[in-house]
């Protein structure tokens, strides 16, 4: 091999490594999450009516108890392309709560039952109260952590992912954070309080692991494991973080097929159109 091609491979082998060792070095030190199959993925994905009565079941009964999801109604349980519970029981879901209203006529605030229209309201009065009652951390409002939790997929993946409509991340990583907790490795000190968890960003988390083994019984026999548990209440969370994705996707594939109905008429005129100047130019010449 010559020295002129000697030295550009050399080039292009460092700037390989270059790139790839701190690639490598981060996805050691931040494992991704692994990718999971949902019934929602893809173009034409839709939730699973099951797992997200499932999943909202959890919220309910362990993630309700720190985690408030303000940008949800209760008539959103009853509404197509959800959880599709009835009227009367997303009404008796909402009667559990309490929510502030007022003032009344004697200008004085009050609680009532939650009625369909409300907004699941906060387990804490405010934002300080949730931080003395969590060392110190106020737990975040879960109405679009499925949508604002992402991560780096890396080359060739993102690629792929153009293809496939890959929009996963944060659901994957909400269910890869709830496996995630370890026993703190050696070498490795954490903040007095903090988890360790493989999968959060720092490795040092402030909530301890909220699902076990046996801790949520379902209504329809399915089992009662932290690996079912993690994959429902994320599922719950990503219909949450976007109630109407399967209007969306629907919507999405009639325009697609539009555009190419569209497409097919307009180069169909063009050929009408431009017939006589392509195929007989000397009789508009003439004419001219």
């Amino acid at each position: 091999m010559t020295l002129k091609r000697t030295i550009p491979a050399l080039i292009i082998a460092a700037g390989l490594f270059a790139v790839t060792a701190p690639v490598a070095a981060q996805e050691h030190d931040n494992p991704q999450p692994p990718q999971q199959k949902w019934s929602f993925s893809g173009p034409f994905g839709k939730f699973d009516r099951a797992q997200l009565q499932r999943g909202f079941k959890i919220y309910r009964e362990v993630c309700s108890n720190c985690h408030s999801l303000s940008l949800l109604s209760f008539r959103n349980l009853a509404e197509p392309g959800g959880p599709e519970f009835s009227e009367a029981q997303a009404q008796a879901v909402a009667a559990e709560f309490k929510i502030k209203d007022g003032p009344n006529d004697q200008g004085e605030m009050f609680e009532r039952p939650g009625r369909l229209a409300d907004h699941f309201p906060s387990p804490f009065p405010n934002e300080a109260a949730a931080r003395v009652a969590n060392g110190g951390a106020a737990p975040p409002d879960l109405s679009v952590m499925a949508k604002a939790r992402t991560y780096e997929r890396g080359f060739p993946r993102f690629l792929l992912d153009l293809v496939t409509q890959y929009q996963e991340q944060g659901v994957d990583y909400i269910a890869a954070l709830l496996h995630g907790y370890e026993k703190t490795p050696e070498g490795v000190q954490l903040a007095p309080g903090m988890q360790y968890n493989r999968y959060f960003p720092g490795h040092g988390i402030k909530m301890p692991p909220p699902l076990s083994d046996g801790q949520v019984t379902f209504d329809d026999g399915s089992p009662a494991t932290l690996d079912q548990y993690t994959k429902d209440i994320a599922a719950f969370l990503m219909w949450a973080a976007e109630p109407h994705l399967e209007a969306r996707k629907r919507a999405g594939f009639q325009v697609m097929v539009f555009l190419v109905l569209l497409s097919g008429l307009l180069y169909f005129t063009k050929k009408k159109v431009w017939h006589d100047v392509l195929h007989h130019p000397e009789e508009l010449t003439k004419k001219a």
